[in-house]
């Protein structure tokens, strides 16, 4: 029996205006302290925003608008963990090392200097490290109000320097800067550590603050430290994965489950290219430095030993600091020495973990 055709069109009216009610346009804030220069605030930029808003309009009903701001133009380098905790950002990409009160953990790989050297390595054995210990990425959630959504790696720390140098003796009582719990780097070195960020980096080698930076050879080029410090050393240090990518937690509740699923998805995509991209670049910055009159050498594998020696008694040192304010950190950096020796890493100094 046919329905009469004012019935028809009244049942595809009130579906078409459940479908238009079911379907959101949904504005997410995402930030960084560090500007695009740097790899990870780059790829943010670049392909976790266009990637998500791409497969949201494929894939779904409802449409993702970002609204960005990297370089410090919503939160600080120091700010970003609060600014998403707080809700004054919905995703922030930002350093544990400026969190050494909040996350001291975190920084485990800092905690094992001379790790491997292969950013894709690195996020590779610090993912695994976080999926055997729960706590490192439940602390977002139970503590600061947000979902880990990425981990990310950073490019093999170095030292560049406006001055040259050749063993570990050469550097005392040099003013050299780092971030956070690499400065212990220095300060075994005989070196004087200065806390400092990428964005104060230019002005403060320039005006003699301090005469040198650990830093990854792509900071080098895309900060133009090499026009104020001439001198790029491999030393080894690691690269890193102390980075994250974070989203509060609230607002990641109220998003549309299948929205959800793609943030997660572009979020472990966007994780594998922190490591990838860096890896990719690593030997084009150092060639890079090279063609603007950068002295780029590495150090042999003697000072390499020697410097890591020195600092053969700290793992043991910090682990047991934070055991006893109740972390696992004991776990963790056994686990992270194992996982590092698994994906092929070989410790110039095999630090002992009890």
């Amino acid at each position: 029996m046919f329905k009469p055709l004012h019935t028809v069109l009244a049942t595809l009216l009130l579906g078409a205006a459940a479908t238009a009610a079911q379907a959101e346009d949904i504005k997410l804030r995402i930030a960084s302290g560090h500007p695009t220069a740097n790899t990870y605030v780059n790829l943010m930029q670049n392909f976790f925003v266009p990637e998500v808003t791409k497969r949201v309009a494929a894939k779904t009903s409802h449409k993702v608008e970002f609204i960005e701001g990297y370089g410090g133009s919503m939160v600080k380098v120091a700010d970003t963990l609060e600014g998403v905790q707080s809700g004054i950002i919905d995703i922030g990409g930002y350093c544990f090392c400026f969190e050494p009160s909040n996350l001291p953990l975190h920084a485990f790989q800092v905690m094992l200097p001379f790790g491997t050297m292969s950013p894709d390595m690195s996020v590779k054995m610090a993912r695994n490290v976080y999926n055997k210990v729960p706590y490192l990425s439940k602390v977002f959630e139970d503590k600061f109000n947000q979902q880990l959504l990425a981990l990310i790696s950073d490019n093999g720390y170095n030292l560049g320097t406006n001055f040259d140098w050749n063993t570990v003796a050469d550097l005392k009582g040099k003013k050299l800067a780092g971030a956070g719990l690499n400065l212990k780097w220095l300060e075994y070195a005989g070196a004087v550590p200065v806390q400092s960020s990428l964005p104060e980096a230019y002005t403060s080698m320039q005006t003699g603050v301090y005469n040198g930076w650990i830093m990854f050879p792509s900071a080098w080029v895309n900060f133009k430290l090499h026009e104020v410090g001439k001198f790029y050393t491999e030393v080894g240090f690691g690269a890193i994965t102390w980075h994250g990518l974070t989203m509060n937690k609230a607002r990641f509740a109220r998003l549309p489950k299948e929205v959800q699923a793609i943030i997660v998805e572009v979020a472990k995509e966007f994780e594998a290219r922190t490591g990838s991209v860096n890896e990719e670049n690593y030997p084009k910055q150092l060639a890079q430095l090279k063609s603007v009159g950068t002295n780029v050498k590495s150090v042999p594998e003697s000072v390499k030993l020697d410097w890591a020696n020195s600092l053969k008694g700290w793992p043991q040192e910090r682990a047991t600091e934070l055991d006893k304010q109740g972390l696992p950190a004991t776990q963790v950096l056994k686990l992270a020495l194992e996982e590092a020796e698994k994906l092929g890493h070989k410790w110039p100094v095999r630090y002992a973990i009890k």
